[in-house]
């Protein structure tokens, strides 16, 4: 699943500097708090379970949190492919801090999914441990591309335990992996599910159900912003839109952009139209 799309310094509390002002008295101003990057922080003991963090410069309580996760049909990909628009990102949400996500890959047989699913999971406990450390809020935003998308979605509907997240976003992310096994019109669709899934629908129909973000979808799902190629020949836009239907019957704000001329990926206007998109719906549906 090839794409072009590739898209918290400790903190244990305020510092303070003491400055004499002459003929007044002693005034307390708060330090600057510089930006940080810490990287392959590991979440796990696989090679694989790291993450990438970027603490902005000033960070408080009000800082959110974006976790990015990479595609490639949960058998490819590195966190590296979001690293060259995470720049972009910073400059367009300045009040965010981002963390950009490894997670174990499906090959020869190992990680079988649900080990994906699992390892995000994991990924959002550890980051979620960390937040008071890193000086941010608990203000939480999922972002993914691909396969990325569809764990994103399975995090944001599926597996928030401890507190939903305040958006999801998924760049073409399949919804409903039972639809994709009938009618995805790319040929590989049906083998590599088969593989990842450990069976074909008739053999092994739960882990096609419990792997489908559209199955968990509830009235308390969290604002959903969908971004989709019309000539996705893999994951195709009908994914989005049952994806859509479902939303809109729960009454979960939504919105979906299609992209008639882009395929499984995109770049120049219509990525520059994405990351314009995401940052209007984020400033309008998260407070």
């Amino acid at each position: 699943m090839n794409f072009k799309l590739i898209f918290l310094v400790l903190l244990s509390g305020q510092i303070f500097i003491i400055k004499p002002v002459t003929g007044q008295a002693m005034v307390q101003e708060p330090s600057a708090i510089e930006a940080s990057n810490l990287y392959d922080q590991p979440y796990g003991s696989d090679k694989k379970q790291k993450m990438d963090i970027f603490l902005p410069a000033n960070r408080n309580d009000s800082t959110r949190l974006m976790v990015i996760i990479h595609g490639g049909a949960w058998v490819r990909g590195d966190k590296s492919e979001f690293a060259p628009y995470v720049s972009a990102l910073q400059r367009l949400l300045p009040n965010y801090a981002f963390a950009n996500i490894n997670y174990r890959l499906y090959r020869n047989g190992a990680n079988q999914f649900p080990a994906q699913e699992q390892d995000l999971q994991a990924a959002v406990r550890y980051l979620e441990s960390r937040l008071g450390e890193f000086g941010i809020s608990q203000k939480l935003v999922l972002l993914g591309a691909s396969a990325g998308g569809h764990l994103a979605l399975l995090q944001a509907y599926k597996n928030s335990e401890t507190q939903k997240p305040l958006a999801v976003i998924s760049f073409f992310g399949p919804t409903d992996l039972l639809d994709m096994y009938h009618n995805s019109p790319n040929p590989d669709a049906k083998p590599m599910l088969e593989s990842l899934l450990g069976g074909s629908p008739s053999t092994s129909a739960e882990i096609y159900t419990n792997s489908s973000p559209v199955q968990f979808v509830n009235r308390e799902s969290p604002p959903t912003l969908l971004l989709q190629g019309g000539r996705d020949r893999l994951v195709n836009e009908y994914q989005a839109k049952i994806l859509q239907n479902k939303l809109n019957t729960a009454g979960v704000i939504n919105e979906l952009r299609i992209y008639p001329e882009e395929g499984h990926g995109w770049s120049g206007p219509s990525l520059f139209d994405s990351f314009a998109r995401i940052t209007a719906f984020l400033k309008k549906n998260v407070k």
